[in-house]
Parts: C-alpha cells; sequence; structure tokens
C-alpha cells in the first residue's frame, strides 16, 4: 500500500472505529448505569427491617425492606444509588429506629428481588409506588432520602407528591451533565435514553430541601449538586463534608444531619 493510500484510508478507519464506539455504548448505557440490576440473591432472612412487596400501576413487584416507626413521627423512604442494594442500609434503618424513625427501601425493577428491567421511566413509577404504599403505613408522614442516581428519582416523586422534606445525597444536575462530564468524546445528548433531568424538575419541588455532599466526589462533582441547590426553591440547605468522596459520604456525622433534619420537620408538612 502506498503512504498517500494509507493517508487516504486511516482518516476512514478512524470514523470506524469511532462509531463502533458510539454504537457500543449506545447499546450497553443501560447496562453501565444500572450495574446493581440483576438476577443476585438477598439474603435471608433480611438484615434489617421487614420484607414488603410492592405493586407497580404496570404491573412490576417490587422487593423492599420496612422498618417501621413511631406513629408520630415521619419515615423516610429511601432511594439508593445505581451499584446499591436495601438490603446494605441495616446501619441507617438502626440509627433511625433508635429514634423512633422508620425507614423504607426499595429495589428498583430489575434489581435483586424485583421484576421488570431498570429505565428512567420504570424507576421513576417506582418511586410514586413506594410512596403511595407507604403513605398506607405511615401517619407522620414521609421524609424522601435519594442517594446519587436515586436523588433523581427522590426529585421527582417529592415534585408530584406530598412528602414532608427531601434529601439528597450526592445529587445531580441531571444525569445528561455528568455523562457528558465522563464521556466529553461522545454526542452523549443524542444517545442518552434515561437523562434524569433532576433541573427540570427541582423548582416544582417546595418541600425543605436538605442537599449533602461530598467535597472529594470524583462520580457525582460537588459543582453539579451545587447547580441543582441554585435551582432549588427555598426552604433549603447544603452541607459540604471536605474529606468525603461518593462513596463514603455515609458516616456518622452524616447520619446524625439525616436524623436532626427529620426530626425538625412538623409531621403535617413544610
Amino acid at each position: 500500500m502506498s503512504a498517500t493510500r494509507y493517508l487516504l484510508i486511516l482518516p476512514l478507519m478512524a470514523v470506524i472505529a469511532y462509531m463502533a464506539i458510539v454504537a457500543l455504548v449506545y447499546l450497553s448505557q443501560r447496562s453501565l448505569l444500572y450495574p446493581g440490576a440483576g438476577a443476585a440473591p438477598l439474603p435471608e432472612p433480611a438484615t434489617w427491617g421487614e420484607t414488603a412487596h410492592i405493586k407497580t400501576p404496570d404491573g412490576e413487584l417490587l422487593h423492599a425492606l420496612y422498618s417501621q416507626g413511631d406513629s408520630d413521627k415521619p419515615c423516610v423512604l429511601l432511594f439508593f444509588g445505581n451499584g446499591d442494594r436495601v438490603d446494605n442500609y441495616a446501619f441507617l434503618a438502626r440509627a433511625l429506629a433508635a429514634r423512633g424513625i422508620g425507614l423504607l427501601a426499595i429495589s428498583y425493577r430489575g434489581y435483586p428481588g424485583s421484576t421488570g428491567l431498570p429505565s428512567e421511566k420504570g424507576l421513576l413509577t417506582d418511586g410514586i409506588a413506594a410512596f403511595d404504599w407507604l403513605s398506607a403505613q405511615a401517619a407522620g408522614g414521609i421524609v424522601v432520602l435519594g442517594r446519587s442516581l436515586g436523588t433523581g428519582v427522590a426529585v421527582h416523586t417529592t415534585a408530584n407528591r406530598p412528602a414532608v422534606g427531601v434529601i439528597l445525597v450526592s445529587p445531580y444536575l441531571s444525569v445528561l451533565s455528568v455523562a457528558q462530564m465522563h464521556y466529553p468524546f461522545l454526542p452523549v445528548e443524542f444517545l442518552l435514553k434515561d437523562p434524569f433531568r433532576s433541573d427540570l424538575n427541582i423548582a416544582k419541588v417546595r418541600q425543605p430541601k436538605l442537599f449533602l455532599h461530598g467535597r472529594l466526589d470524583d462520580s457525582i462533582p460537588l459543582s453539579s449538586g451545587e447547580a441543582l441547590y441554585r435551582l432549588a426553591p427555598e426552604p433549603k440547605r447544603m452541607v459540604i463534608y471536605d474529606g468525603a468522596g461518593h462513596n463514603d459520604i455515609f458516616n456518622d456525622s452524616m447520619v446524625g444531619d439525616v436524623i436532626r433534619f427529620v426530626e425538625a420537620l412538623k409531621a403535617n408538612g413544610p
């Protein structure tokens, strides 16, 4: 092959390779976004609380763990991160229970113990179904707590249901913006199926809001959480943990902030 012909073919090969990468990312994006989904078994008996099953309007059955609190105190509804599991929250359930506060944690559709396949539409449906189920159990009101990916579910749920408050742990402006940061070489805005646009929903969340973020977070940078905080209406408060990243943010200090926020809320609403 002559040098001239090689130089002509090289750009074409680069384009083909780039298109192959784009196609691969597009086809595998939900496995990347929902790494915790799958049929991994959950421990029996449950590591905390009691097992519950929640039916969604579109026919899925969600596995959940529920620890009932005092009837005159709010109950926390937890939406976890994309690689998490409900049985990882025994520490939080016990800390809340010591103060008479209940906890419901759901396993999203497609995650261990639940039917279906995960998607943005599906997870948002799961969030509403979980809130409605808990409303029949918790007379003291519901505080929605979202972590990482779950903050998008939390924002949507509190924008559409009468929660008494919301706690956003490592929140993002949108999954779209985070994906653009991690994959700047890809046309993410044209590829992403599940953008989770919290930035478009946060203005509807009028309840008291607590934002918690680690300064060292390299998965969802602090700047993304701060941008969402700026868009959020009052009342709101943000706490930044200087020594925390993304996966080590839950510690005694952070759990204490959660409990103080919950206990400060009035059971009858914001």
